[in-house]
């Protein structure tokens, strides 16, 4: 049987991105790799209440902005409490797209990632 483990992004500026899913999201680092040639960092951030992880890969070869193609592909949360997660999102400046008649909305992280936000159903 599988199960579920992470979820990557690949991320031009690790701390600035950390940063941000601590801020947005109230993520925590849980495990980092570092590369001993200084090529790539891995980070691996968790909720405290899952064991699911975002895994975020910093690349020293890649100074270019990353294809996100159209942004189909996403990552989503749940908030326990929707209207306080939506008002901080506001006030960060991050919401990306609200989709009001569906009761979501999504973020975008620093990378320009989205990050759907849904009510606890």
């Amino acid at each position: 049987m599988l199960t579920f483990n992470h979820f990557n992004f690949n991320v031009s500026d690790l701390d600035k991105s950390m940063q941000f899913y601590k801020d947005a999201l109230g993520l925590e680092p849980v495990r980092r790799k570092e590369a001993e040639d200084g090529s790539f960092v891995i980070v691996f951030l968790g909720d405290g209440k899952t064991d699911f992880r975002l895994e975020l890969t910093w690349l020293r070869d890649h100074p270019q902005k990353y294809d996100l193609g159209e942004c189909e592909f996403h990552l989503a949360m749940q908030a326990a409490d929707y209207e306080a997660a939506h008002a901080k999102h506001q006030a960060m400046g991050c919401v990306c797209f609200e989709n009001p008649k569906m009761g979501i909305y999504f973020i975008s992280d620093p990378d320009g990632y989205w990050i759907e936000i849904i009510p606890t159903r």
